[in-house]
């Protein structure tokens, strides 16, 4: 992982870039190309910092410059989303591309993420969990 001066972590694959940093209390890790078998390892190295970083009350998963995600990129956000669950910081997702949006509907997936239209969005939601049975 490549650290820029201003402490953000950029890294590529072929055909996909992954950046992560914080902002304030949140950790956002934000994706551009395409998300698929043969870059999804380089997501998970991202989720698991963000989901590991000390004090991050929030993982934000910007996909506003996705291009592409395949059922293994739905996989490997549900199963942060799990363990976020378990681990305590919210999980969102901004931004989804309409594509992305439809195979969430199609396998079920979008009622089980917070999903918002941008990433200021993401950041400016109330950070409350819901009770369970809610």
């Amino acid at each position: 992982m490549t650290m820029k001066p201003s402490g953000v972590a950029v890294e590529q694959v072929p055909g996909l870039a992954v950046e992560s940093r914080r902002v304030g209390s949140a950790a956002v890790v934000s994706l551009s190309g395409e998300l698929d078998l043969d870059s999804v390892p380089l997501l998970n190295e991202h989720l698991d910092a963000a989901l590991g970083s000390s004090g991050a009350r929030l993982v934000v998963v910007d996909c506003a410059g996705l291009a592409f995600c395949d059922s293994t990129g739905l996989n490997a956000l549900l199963a942060a989303r799990l363990r976020a669950e378990s681990d305590g910081p919210l999980f969102r997702l901004a931004a989804l591309p309409r594509s992305t949006e439809r195979m969430f509907d199609i396998t079920g997936a979008s009622n089980v993420f917070e999903r918002y239209p941008d990433l200021d969005q993401a950041l400016a939601a109330p950070s409350c969990r819901p009770l369970p049975g809610k």
